[in-house]
């Protein structure tokens, strides 16, 4: 692993100026410097994703969030389009109105997780491919995301009538109970909030994820890769 010579003062976020000598880009990963970088890249993303979904808008147009819809709940999807393709637009339409609802319930988590990052997950981060931070933040939250953001996903749900609005569409279809945990022609509301709460997630790893790649280069610049 060649060397890293930094020669000049570098200012971190907080106002801190740190110098450094010669030192080993494995060495690098564990210092506060190579936290501090790591630890930017990683809130840069958090801010992307949490600023999507603070609008709904933005969060309908975003193809990662479509790309983060589980299985069962784009089988649902799809088999409204066909029965009733009118209320496609107004569901998903309602599920961004949940994301924004839930914003400040992620954000938080999120930002806690990356702030108590060890040197030994730095040093995975600098060493490994595009895609290993966020999979390490993903190990550090995901759980609990999902377990957070469920009991309000599935208020805001019944809010909004997408639970009944579903049984009414699809009653008479095979694929709610199977799906969903209810009945045979029933949508069960904690089987659906907990699909909704997956994309939810999901949706804004990847966000995070497209950040940590597109800031990769200044990753390996910076540790001397």
């Amino acid at each position: 692993m060649k060397k890293l010579f930094i020669t000049a003062a570098l200012l971190i976020g907080s106002g801190a100026v740190i110098t450094t000598s010669v030192q080993s880009c494995a060495t690098l990963a564990t210092t506060d410097l190579g936290m501090a970088i790591v630890k930017k890249m990683l809130l840069r993303g958090i801010d992307r994703a949490t600023a999507t979904y603070s609008s709904k808008d933005a969060f309908m147009r975003n193809d990662l969030i479509e790309k983060a819809l589980p299985k069962n709940l784009r089988e649902i999807y799809n088999t409204l389009q066909r029965v009733a393709p009118s209320l496609v637009a107004r569901q998903k339409e309602n599920i961004a109105e949940v994301a924004v609802s839930t914003v400040n319930i992620s954000k938080p988590i999120l930002q806690n997780a990356v702030n108590n990052l060890t040197k030994e997950d730095v040093r995975r981060i600098v060493q490994g491919g595009k895609g290993v931070a966020t999979t390490i933040l993903i190990e550090k939250s995901s759980q609990q995301l999902v377990q957070a953001l469920a009991p309000r996903v599935e208020q805001e749900l019944n809010k909004y009538g997408v639970t009944k609005t579903l049984n009414t569409a699809l009653s008479g279809s095979n694929i709610l109970g199977g799906l969903l945990g209810g009945t045979r022609n029933e949508v069960n509301s904690g089987g659906l909030s907990m699909l909704v709460s997956e994309q939810l997630v999901n949706g804004m790893y990847n966000i995070i994820r497209q950040t940590e790649e597109e800031s990769g280069d200044e990753i390996k610049r910076a540790v001397g890769n």
